[in-house]
């Protein structure tokens, strides 16, 4: 990211309503460290998964054909960004981020999506629904696939309630075998003001 894409804010202004107002302008917060400042991102390009082009590798659908984990929604927020923040790549996710994430679920605007095997919580993801767009922030695995199959949970969520984003905010290789691109801002933006105005709801 250049400097242009990144603004640092006290951490005391990391509350719901000025998170839910940066996802409508572009922006997301993620903290320096787990115990650092928080800085706003927008970045140039944009990732995201376009809907309508999801890619399923071979591997991963004959392994979730064949596993048996059971799937589920908002059962387990805080111990799915538990696990997020637990991962060497998860230092952004600071207790301050946690706590605003944690206040969104209770508001229904942030949500989990869960893997179980035998009962136990063995991979999940989660993000912010806000209309028609879907922000994904992390994701975990304790066992092999377990975040894919969440992904691919979602994915299915979305597409049959009508959602018309969903936002990796930073591509990398492991979402890149899932179809994600990279886009200009510009487009994102204007794909976003659509997305967010769309009547559709992540839940029932």
């Amino acid at each position: 990211m250049s400097p242009s894409d990144r603004r640092r804010v006290k951490t005391e202004q990391l509350d719901p309503a000025i998170v839910v107002a940066a996802y409508r302008s572009g922006f997301f917060p993620m903290a320096e460290s787990r115990t650092g400042p928080i800085a706003w991102y927008s970045p140039d390009p944009r990732a995201v998964i376009p809907l309508d082009a999801f890619n399923i590798p071979r591997t991963v659908r004959r392994a979730r054909a064949r596993s048996e984990c059971t799937v589920t929604i908002n059962t387990a927020f805080p111990q799915v960004i538990a696990a997020c923040a637990g991962r060497p790549e998860g230092t952004w996710i600071s207790s301050e981020i946690v706590d605003v994430y944690t206040a969104l679920h209770r508001q229904g605007i942030a949500h989990s999506v869960e893997t179980w095997l035998s009962g136990r919580l063995a991979g999940g993801l989660y993000g912010v629904s806000i209309g028609g767009a879907f922000f994904g922030e992390s994701m975990f695995s304790r066992e092999s696939n377990m975040s894919k199959f969440a992904l691919m949970h979602l994915v299915e969520r979305l597409v049959s309630r009508g959602f018309l984003l969903l936002d990796t905010q930073i591509v990398n290789d492991h979402m890149r075998q899932f179809g994600a691109v990279e886009i200009p801002r510009q487009d994102y933006l204007a794909q976003l003001g659509k997305a967010i105005s769309a009547r559709v709801t992540f839940l029932e």
